[in-house]
Parts: C-alpha cells; sequence; structure tokens
C-alpha cells in the first residue's frame, strides 16, 4: 500500500473527536465531525480498493504458481518418455525448461508471501477505520443530543423553528454537496443507500467475529 494511504489512515486512527472539538469549539464543530466522518469513508473506500487490487494480484500470482508446478510435473513425465527413447536432446530441452521454472518459482511464493502480508495489513486496517467511524459516528450524535437538550432547556427552539432550521441546513449541505462532487441530492441518495447496504455487511461480519470469540472464551472456561 503506498505510504500516502497509510499517512491517511493513521491521520484518521489517531485523530480525537474531543480534541478536534476543543480546537474549533467557535468554528461550527458539529460540521467539523461530519466532514471528518466522510472524510473516513473516503480512506475506507480508498483502503478496500486496495485491498481488491492486492486480492486481484495474489489471485494471479497463485494462478501463475499453480501453472508452473503443472508445468514442471508434465515436463518431469516428458522427460522420462525422451530417456527412454533415447532422445538425449529432448531430455536436454525440457530439463532447460524445469530450470527456467525452478528459478521462477521462488520469486513467486515470494510475492505471494507478500501480497497475503498486505492483505492482512489492509483488512486490518479497513476494521479498524470502521471501529474509528463507529467512533466519531457516536461522538457526533452525544453531541447532537447534547444541544438538543441545552436549547430545550433554554427554550430556544420551537417544534416549528428546529424543522425550519433543518431544512436551511439540508438545502445549504445540499448545494455544498453538489459543488464539491458534481453529484446532486438524488445521486448522493443513491450511494448512501449502497454505503448503508455495505455498513449492514460490514456489523454482519463484525457480529460473527464476536460471537466466535465470545464462543473461544467460553470454550476455553469449560
Amino acid at each position: 500500500m503506498a505510504d500516502s494511504l497509510k499517512i491517511r489512515v493513521g491521520r484518521v486512527i489517531s485523530g480525537g473527536v474531543h480534541a478536534l472539538l476543543d480546537r474549533l469549539e467557535d468554528q461550527a464543530p458539529e460540521a467539523v465531525m461530519e466532514q471528518a466522518v466522510r472524510d473516513a469513508d473516503s480512506v475506507i473506500d480508498d483502503v478496500r480498493h486496495e485491498l481488491g487490487i492486492v486480492t486481484a494480484n495474489r489471485h494471479l500470482s497463485q494462478q501463475q504458481h499453480a501453472s508452473l508446478n503443472s508445468q514442471h510435473a508434465s515436463l518431469a513425465e516428458q522427460i522420462d518418455q525422451a530417456m527412454a527413447q533415447g532422445r538425449d536432446e529432448l531430455v536436454r530441452a525440457a530439463v532447460a525448461r524445469q530450470l527456467d521454472i525452478e528459478a521462477q518459482l521462488p520469486v513467486l511464493e515470494n510475492t505471494l508471501s507478500e501480497h497475503a502480508l498486505q492483505e492482512r495489513e489492509l483488512q486490518g486496517f479497513v476494521a479498524a477505520l470502521l471501529a474509528k467511524k463507529r467512533e466519531m459516528a457516536e461522538a457526533l450524535s452525544a453531541f447532537r443530543k447534547s444541544r438538543a437538550a441545552a436549547l430545550n432547556t433554554t427554550g430556544g427552539a420551537t417544534g416549528a423553528g428546529v424543522a425550519q432550521r433543518i431544512d436551511v441546513v439540508t438545502d445549504a449541505f445540499d448545494r455544498l454537496y453538489e459543488r464539491q462532487t458534481g453529484l446532486t441530492a438524488t445521486t448522493r441518495s443513491s450511494n448512501l443507500q449502497q454505503a448503508a447496504q455495505l455498513k449492514e455487511l460490514d456489523e454482519l461480519m463484525r457480529d460473527n467475529k464476536i460471537a466466535e470469540r465470545i464462543a473461544q472464551l467460553k470454550a476455553g472456561r469449560a
């Protein structure tokens, strides 16, 4: 994975939402937090893309490794037949090809090992980023609830006033989103639906991991 992507992952993981709020308390903290969540989504997408490339490359390397091993085995049979017929020139050609294959196999095996290591690293990054995103989303939700509670306590906003403010914020966000991405609110809605489905899959995988860990702990106590 490129160093720049690793730096982005590290920046998201090490970033503290509450520390960010302390520094930007007078600069629309809710907007800053929302942007942080979007940044996390962007990095997650990039890491997943990189993971897809690494997985595809590993698959291709596996196919090449299997093909070379198959060729090596076939050559061994051909060598036996050529030797039985006294065809020394054929034996020489087959042995030469076997040596070429044997020179390539260690390189392919090393490449496979590197791809496997990169896959595990990227999978770990995705898991860590999703955990960080959940942390940021929870912090954002708590911030919104605390702000809503403060408004209710002071009587600073009626139901109609809140609805009006939400409409204003939504319209402003739609304009900003379209200007920055070129996508309309309708397109964003479609993207959000896809993102929700991916999130549901991630949550399912996480639940399975939690269940497996609990089963292992119970088995250890048995």
